[in-house]
């Protein structure tokens, strides 16, 4: 059959449909086949028939001319050229449809991460003195320091889980002149119970809910590092455990926001958090068998001039197991070491705390401030004994929010922060007294580099070597960070 026999047959079946206009809708769509050998056109399927398509009828108004591209000539004036055509049926082709691709679990996973790298310089103070145990550039015969090295994968693999797996690969262990090792940051899943993901269980390796400045990301926070007072509770702020998260639909979104908007957020962890946790910290084998209990309660509430204020309460407790070892102790007859007795029972210290945050979110100005209490192992002033003792300490930090146009967006921040009370994570538990003020700047500029400066004034204990002397160094600290 030549391409004229075709499009008369086609043209004959559109007439005679044609005949049937008012008939179903389901008569007019029509299928087509075509013989490969004959070249015959037929509506069934059959030996040797191809589908050439499917064509859809599309019915004309009365008087309704078809549209033709202007070709540029004026309109031809014939009467007969401008008579109307009894309306009739015609036919366009519709693609065949796609067969949708099968969809697995790991089609739904996404990837991102981010990367810092810093250096420090002592421009005051005693260089020798400087024992700085958050971020190892600052000190004696540093330079430069990878401080993260972070891919984050993260997706919604069934409408009710939820999985996040963070591994980093700038650890160092302790005591180890080796670095960039990878270890295990987060590892959990999200369990949720109903269609908008309100109620949700999480378990796994993750963020333990206590304070606002531990649950917000590195990658957002402004200071370099978390303030001694708070991040003490819980080192490397995670645990493995299992958490109860709540919040309604439209305050997670706007969790999210806070993050999205670059308004400095924490971070969706429910409105109201309950859990359960080993409490010896990420990575650590757990020694005894009792766990650690926490619960928070925190809310943003929305101004109507769109102003953001977040405030909230939470605490813990459980029992915390401390290490102890050999202090050089100098007596009138010379140096003698000692190892520090742990007053304490097999189950561990107690170790507890209450704490409070508000956050005002900078529009363009912000504030933030959190303070706890609690007990905690220490190791007394003679450095002889371990025992259960009190602590307290927080910061307060200002910052404004500076869009600079084409030059990026500039977070200027001050930070006062205060700690006195035992370093459970430590050897001996030390006591550790923090009186620290720092300022700077946070330059992003694009989103996917930021640069920070700060003027770091110190004074505070080194916790990593006995007898833990206090000392004093002002420091200019510089990092860059690629988020991709």
């Amino acid at each position: 059959m030549t391409i004229k026999g075709l499009s008369a047959a086609i043209c004959s079946v559109g007439l005679t449909l044609g005949a049937s206009i008012f008939a179903p809708a389901d008569a007019q769509q029509l299928d087509l086949y075509v013989d490969t050998v004959t070249k015959q056109v037929y509506t069934a399927p059959g030996k040797n028939r191809v589908k050439m398509g499917t064509f859809q009828q599309v019915q004309k108004e009365p008087g309704q001319q078809t549209k033709k591209k202007n070709s540029g000539q004026p309109a031809p004036k014939d009467s007969s050229q401008q008579a109307q055509r009894e309306p009739g049926p015609s036919f366009v082709h519709e693609p065949l449809p796609v067969k949708a691709k099968d969809e697995h679990w790991y089609d739904r996973i996404h990837m991102r991460g981010y990367t810092q790298i810093r250096t420090g310089s002592t421009v005051s103070g005693d260089n020798k003195e400087v024992v700085y145990w958050p971020d190892k550039s600052v000190g004696d015969n540093t330079n430069f320091l990878i401080r993260r090295a972070r891919l984050i994968f993260y997706g919604d693999v069934t409408d009710n889980l939820y999985l996040y797996f963070q591994p980093d690969f700038a650890s160092t262990p302790s005591g180890s002149t080796t670095g960039n090792f990878g270890q295990l940051r987060d590892a959990y899943a999200d369990i949720s119970f109903d269609d908008k993901k309100e109620f949700r269980v999480r378990l796994g390796q993750s963020k333990i809910p206590f304070s606002f400045e531990n649950m917000q990301s590195s990658q957002n926070r402004l200071t370099l590092d978390r303030a001694d007072g708070i991040n003490t509770c819980c080192r490397d702020e995670r645990d493995i455990g299992a958490f109860f998260y709540w919040a309604p639909a439209e305050i997670r979104e706007r969790f999210r926001d806070l993050v999205a908007n670059n308004l400095k957020g924490s971070g969706d962890y429910g409105v109201f958090a309950f859990g359960v946790y080993n409490g010896q910290g990420a990575n650590r084998v757990e020694l005894n068998n009792d766990m650690h209990m926490v619960a928070r309660v925190t809310y943003p509430y929305q101004f109507s001039n769109g102003q953001i204020f977040e405030a909230g309460v939470e605490g813990l407790h459980g029992r915390f197991v401390t290490s102890n070892g050999p202090i050089s102790i100098v007596t009138p007859n010379g140096p003698v070491n000692i190892t520090p007795v742990m007053v304490a029972p097999a189950q561990g210290f107690v170790d507890e705390r209450v704490a409070v945050h508000a956050v005002l979110y900078p529009q363009p100005f912000g504030l933030q401030a959190e303070w706890n209490w609690g007990r905690g192992p220490q190791l007394n002033a003679a450095q002889r004994l371990i025992t259960d003792s009190s602590l307290n300490g927080g910061y307060v930090q200002a910052t404004y929010k500076y869009d600079a146009g084409a030059w990026g967006i500039m977070f200027p921040f001050v930070k006062w922060q205060y700690y006195e009370g035992g370093q459970k994570f430590e050897r001996n538990a030390p006591r550790n007294l923090v009186n620290d003020l720092e300022f700077g700047v946070e330059w992003q500029v694009t989103k996917a580099i930021e640069l920070t400066a700060e003027y770091h004034m110190m004074n505070r204990t080194d916790v990593l070597n006995a007898p833990y002397n206090q000392f004093r160094a002002d420091v200019v600290r510089v990092q860059v960070q690629w988020n991709y």
